[in-house]
């Protein structure tokens, strides 16, 4: 006679199918990245984000433009993109909007989720601007599910509040592998990313690189060891609760 399986053993089954990983192709249209203005860390995962869901929508050699919207503040924190820094595949059609005030990205990044023509968008806003509300939140999700264009807002020396992005991320800079050839060449951007919340997928946390424009889980380089998700970590009180019952706590 077979025995029931222990709650123990059916939660880190579900947790394991739900994990989060590189190639998906149900992916959110709205994402936001929490990461330290000084390191370019959060705009390097956003780029290699979208460079995956688009290669995973079978949209890797699209030609479409890709809107990149910064307002003034964040500018002034992290620069303004340099096209020699990005992906090969991206650099001749990139449009930059510089925004005066948050209110001012806002609206372009909304103007932007609204055109059908672009092949996603990225947002950098500094800090935890009052007109960056759960509303305007709301209204970038509906606008970008609506018409199906992705957008990463990448979210600058911020603290995470009430919004309704689907995907959430914590993102800092990570020691990058030794160049296979040339010791003195630079190494593979690499990233700490925490997904602390998502609608479809369990919370866990994540070394990932960026392998020549591929998005990869990374061996730890410290441990040898990939990095996965905790099962017993990912088990904790703010999974399914809401945003405002989080913010309460």
């Amino acid at each position: 006679m077979f025995s029931k399986p222990s709650p123990a053993r059916i939660l880190s089954r579900a947790l394991a199918e739900t994990r989060w990983r590189p190639g998906l192709a149900t992916q959110p249209f709205h994402s936001e990245i929490f990461a330290p203005a000084g390191e370019a860390s959060g705009t390097g995962l956003a780029l290699t984000l979208a460079q995956d869901a688009l290669a995973a929508a079978g949209e890797g050699d699209n030609t479409r433009q890709v809107l990149w919207v910064q307002d003034v503040k964040a500018i002034r924190l992290g620069g303004r993109p340099c096209l020699a820094g990005l992906p090969p595949g991206l650099r001749h059609r990139l449009i930059h909007v510089a925004a005066v005030t948050p209110e001012d990205a806002l609206f372009a990044l909304e103007e932007g989720l609204k055109c059908r023509d672009l092949a996603c968008v990225i947002g950098e806003i500094a800090g935890n601007p009052r007109a960056l509300s759960f509303t305007a939140s709301r209204r970038l999700s509906l606008t970008a599910e609506r018409n199906g264009v992705r957008l990463w807002l990448v979210r600058l020396d911020a603290e995470p509040d009430l919004s309704s992005a689907r995907m959430r991320w914590r993102v800092s800079a990570a020691p990058s592998p030794d160049p296979r050839w040339n010791s003195a060449a630079p190494g593979t951007a690499t990233w700490h990313a925490e997904l602390f919340r998502a609608r479809t997928h369990a919370p866990g946390e994540w070394i990932l690189s960026d392998d020549t424009g591929t998005l990869r889980i990374h061996r730890d380089p410290d441990t040898g060891l990939l990095a996965a998700p905790d099962l017993v970590g990912l088990a904790r009180a703010t999974v399914g609760r809401s945003l405002a019952a989080v913010a309460r706590a």
